[in-house]
């Protein structure tokens, strides 16, 4: 089974997700919108720019 994104409305009213794994640990969650729509575009952005993220490591001691 994939990922899986899940809309909800938080404690303030704010329209949020939370993007799933398949083994159900919450991998990332998006910050508040007022807008269900603009939760939407949030997750549209994350599933067109994921596939080109880079991976940047950081030396333990910076």
């Amino acid at each position: 089974m994939a990922g899986k994104f899940e809309l909800y409305v938080d404690e303030s009213g704010n329209h949020r997700f939370r993007l799933k794994a398949s083994n159900g640990s919450v991998v990332v969650t998006g910050e508040p919108e007022q807008s269900r729509e603009q939760c939407l575009k949030s997750i549209e952005s994350i599933r067109k720019l994921a596939p080109y993220a880079q991976l940047l490591e950081t030396p333990v001691n910076a």
